[in-house]
């Protein structure tokens, strides 16, 4: 009897104890998640500044027909609904295909961008001389490789790999693989240079990544047996696969922003013709934004599941 009753005494404390360490852990999540919008606040606060209005007249711009009063007293915006959007994709013979390539060729470039960005980082990690001069010259490419001097390298053919045209690598493709995979990955090899010159962030990220993992960590695999390759495969990729999922975003939003993004240049292009104007340039980009948006949810869908997995 005295059993039953001293355990009816401590159930309700262990209940209490429950409830007080849920009501920490909540309180300790909400302080983190209150101390990282202290530092997205000066982002948050510029983009509330300088983009909503920008952004809010575009959507309105899309839906409509901007044109030049014919008084000339300034811009004339007739409500034509969803007809710019219909007109993309129904009417309109170039944008559906720009996108189409430009898609094809983003599911090549953003693997190869980050696969090169890891390997280069694996590189760089290592203990040897002048390794932080080589960590600078790769990271270079990020201060002076603006859109006019890519473009302008571009234009001398300084981004082709040296030895594509003396072997004849391109006619190897076509003869040995379909069209449609051989023109992508003739024009990644046209431009194979300044596409790894992207990756400068990207081996900044990993190199952070790979000082997560604590040296005792691989001190202990080593007096394990562990080899290298074991080790990596065991102990650095799964620490570092985070840091992929980041990287693979990073990209996808770098490379929408390409001078050699031919999206980009069909939007300026519509800007400027007086039949489309503003209001389907408008529409364009807001199309574009949201094809754009789909691949980024999906790598954030599946860093979330991989981030479950692991717990």
């Amino acid at each position: 009897m005295n059993g039953d009753v001293s355990r009816e005494a401590v159930l309700p404390v262990e209940s209490l104890h429950r409830k007080e360490h849920a009501r920490h852990n909540r309180i300790r999540k909400l302080k983190l998640a209150l101390e990282g919008y202290l530092f997205l606040l000066p982002w948050l606060i510029g983009t509330a500044v300088f983009m909503l209005y920008p952004l809010g007249n575009s959507l309105y711009m899309s839906f409509t027909k901007v044109s030049v009063a014919t008084d000339g007293s300034g811009l004339q915006y007739d409500f034509i609904g969803w007809d710019n959007f219909k007109y993309a994709f129904i009417y309109d013979n170039e944008f559906p295909v720009d996108m189409f390539l430009f898609v094809r060729e983003m599911i090549l470039t953003v693997p190869i961008t980050v696969i090169f960005a890891l390997l280069i980082a694996i590189m760089l990690n290592q203990q040897f001389r002048g390794r932080m001069f080589f960590r600078t010259l790769f990271f270079l490419p990020v201060i002076f490789a603006t859109g006019q001097v890519l473009t302008a390298l571009f234009d001398q053919g300084q981004a082709k790999l040296p030895f594509a045209d003396q072997y004849h690598i391109a006619d190897m493709l076509y003869e040995v693989l379909p069209v449609n995979i051989a023109e992508v990955l003739v024009e990644l090899i046209g431009k194979f240079v300044i596409i790894l010159w992207f990756s400068g962030i990207q081996i900044i990220l990993f190199l952070a990544a790979f000082q997560t993992i604590p040296a005792s960590v691989y001190e202990a695999a080593r007096i394990d047996g562990v080899t290298p390759w074991e080790s990596f495969w065991k102990i650095t990729f799964p620490s570092t696969v985070p840091f992929v999922f980041l990287n693979l975003v990073y990209t996808l939003v770098d490379q929408t922003a390409s001078p050699f993004n031919p999206i980009l240049k069909f939007i300026s292009t519509n800007m400027a013709d007086p039949e489309t104007g503003f209001g389907y340039a408008s529409a364009l980009g807001w199309l574009y934004s949201v094809i754009i948006l789909i691949p980024i949810v999906l790598v954030l869908l599946a860093a979330k599941l991989q981030n479950k997995g692991r717990r």
